[in-house]
């Protein structure tokens, strides 16, 4: 696995990849509300260790976060990971294997950079914050399998305002799944002033079982991955939490 910088391309942000392989899957993942891409680097690193380019904007950062355009930023770096050449030249990316994921604002900006790129193949969110433009309207154009993890206890976005509506305006295949105990901050690692703010922290279940879920998820839909791990994987995906 593999540590890169965005900057070069123009933008910031972090990518991580395989130490090699060609025609990869590649998801660009979207963080949260104020929220440093620092703190998902356990579920960037993972998915690079399963053979995923993942790159991860550290733009919109500030408390008036643009959604618009930061789906944009999530769409752009698709654009990087698809056009150029990673790892010293030894990673390239198949244009028909994207996706895209997000935590908080980032999940919902990711459903609005889905429906708006038709080269995504799968999305998957946790804690799914609505956003503006709204990611409920942006999921009746979201024609590609959709994975949505809720947080039981997530009193920032709870599942019933924000991630469900999205689930049943989704147009495409959908799986809604909730981690009982899990806060809206949960999804994330490291302390953050933002754990006092908003009101949760960091919990290693949480991220245990989401990884789990949204690795099983993109292995399925962008590897059509077949094998033991994948069957495993699958009945976390079919299996109620």
């Amino acid at each position: 696995m593999a540590r890169g910088d965005l900057t070069a391309a123009g933008i910031p942000g972090v990518v991580f990849t395989p130490r090699s392989g060609h025609g990869l899957p590649a998801v660009a993942f979207g963080h949260g509300w104020l929220q440093p891409t620092t703190r998902y680097e356990e579920l960037l690193r993972h998915l690079a260790t399963w053979g995923v380019v993942v790159a991860a904007p550290a733009t919109q950062r500030g408390a008036l976060a643009s959604h618009r355009q930061f789906a944009g930023d999530l769409r752009t770096v698709l654009d990087v990971c698809v056009g150029v050449r990673l790892g010293d030249g030894e990673i390239s990316v198949d244009p028909g294997r994207l996706g895209l994921v997000g935590h908080g604002m980032g999940g919902g900006c990711a459903v609005l950079a889905a429906a708006a790129d038709d080269r995504c193949r799968a999305v998957a969110t946790l804690a799914l914050a609505e956003t503006l433009p709204s990611a409920v309207a942006a999921a009746r154009g979201c024609t590609m399998p959709g994975l949505h993890v809720v947080g039981g206890k997530d009193l920032l976005a709870p599942a019933l305002g924000h991630a469900e509506p999205v689930a049943r305006a989704w147009a495409g295949p959908v799986r809604l799944r909730t981690l009982p105990k899990a806060g809206h901050l949960g999804f994330t690692m490291g302390p953050h002033w933002t754990d006092v703010l908003l009101g949760s922290g960091p919990e290693t279940g949480t991220r245990r079982m989401s990884r789990a879920l949204v690795t099983a998820f993109l292995l399925l839909h962008l590897t059509g991955a077949t094998g033991t791990e994948a069957t495993d994987y699958d009945a976390l995906l079919t299996e109620p939490h």
